[in-house]
């Protein structure tokens, strides 16, 4: 028993969004206004939140709905008096912190992508008895083909879009970044080999024949090049 990873949200998309919201928790009192959110309980109003930090309900209000539009809020209408039915009254507009996880990094990194595709391999190994490794490897290939097959850009925009920094050299592609660096520094063949086997299928996904993945170590790059494929001659 395993889980599929389905990624349906542009990368950067998400990035620029997750940009966003960071931005908007620069400003002192909306961060103020996070914070008292989150530590609490239960679901807060605009009067319950201006109380609090001793803000004009206008000014919580205004910032509240920032906080909500950039997803770090979430809104919920209840009726705090408890009644129900003609004259209870319209519901109150209250808020509480969203499950919505905020990430940043410069460069790209894509850690989730990674645990997760090792978790997978761990709990496939243990049901089946297959090496964890083997498994990594296959289900690495699985999501570079899913990742291929679902995108309508070309080779190099993917990559871009997915972290890799990719640029052009004699005739190959040479990788930038690795999203996975941390972790491609402490365990580097298993890492390393992951990636390998993700490339390769995003390069089945695409249809790409022209290209090769390879392992290529070398300083400030990622371990794994794409490289012309030999042409076959008949």
């Amino acid at each position: 028993m395993g889980f599929t990873l389905v990624f349906v949200n542009d990368p950067n998309e998400v990035r620029d969004a997750d940009v966003s919201a960071i931005a908007a928790l620069d400003e002192p009192t909306r961060r103020r206004l996070y914070d008292h959110v989150a530590r609490q309980p239960g679901a807060v109003s605009r009067d319950e939140a201006a109380a609090a930090l001793g803000l004009a309900r206008q000014t919580a209000a205004f910032h509240l709905d920032r906080l909500a539009d950039e997803s770090l809020l979430d809104v919920v209408y209840e009726r705090r008096s408890g009644r129900a039915g003609p004259g209870a009254g319209r519901p109150a507009k209250l808020y509480r912190r969203s499950t919505k996880q905020v990430a940043v990094s410069l460069p790209d990194r894509r850690y989730e992508m990674a645990g997760r595709l090792l978790a997978q391999a761990v709990e496939e190994a243990d049901a089946t008895g297959e090496p964890v490794r083997d498994v990594l490897h296959r289900k690495a290939e699985e999501l570079g083909t899913q990742l291929g097959g679902q995108d309508s850009a070309c080779l190099f925009d993917l990559l871009e879009r997915h972290g890799f920094e990719p640029a052009c050299e004699n005739g190959a592609i040479v990788l930038g970044n690795c999203p996975f660096h941390a972790l491609a520094r402490e365990h580097t063949q298993t890492v390393c080999s992951m990636n390998l086997h993700l490339l390769r299928g995003v390069l089945n996904g695409l249809d790409e024949a022209g290209f090769a993945a390879r392992l290529a170590p070398s300083p400030g790059r990622c371990c794994v090049r794409l490289e012309p494929a030999p042409t076959v001659t008949q």
